[in-house]
């Protein structure tokens, strides 16, 4: 079995609080950096939730624990105008070498 091709290049975005000028504040999206990473559907075939997202395993090189480049389930993924929420992160292999990150593709938005 060959390792995943990572060839698409994803902004990885942080949420951050803004004030909106009335006194309260608003969720922005900051980007935090660039990732190349391999996007894949999870399960046997293209599967979508009930909200109209699909289901989605994306693979990347690792970045240290505790690093503000290490995606967690607060950030997201966008490819252009397709946006990818983080569900979970864990360690894609016992070396460590990568990351796996669930998520779901926000479709029809």
């Amino acid at each position: 079995m060959s390792a995943p091709e990572m060839n698409r290049r994803l902004a990885l975005e942080a949420p951050e609080r803004a004030a909106d000028g009335a006194g309260g504040f608003s969720e922005i999206w900051v980007t935090r950096g660039h990732v190349w990473a391999a996007v894949e559907t999870r399960g046997a075939g293209r599967e979508v939730d009930q909200a109209a997202r699909v289901q989605l395993k994306i693979m990347m090189r690792a970045v240290p624990q505790g690093a503000g480049a290490r995606p967690d389930a607060s950030m997201r993924f966008r490819d252009g105008a397709r946006v990818y929420r983080i569900e979970a992160v864990h360690e894609g292999d016992p070396l460590g070498r990568t990351l796996l990150c669930f998520a779901l593709e926000e479709v029809g938005r």
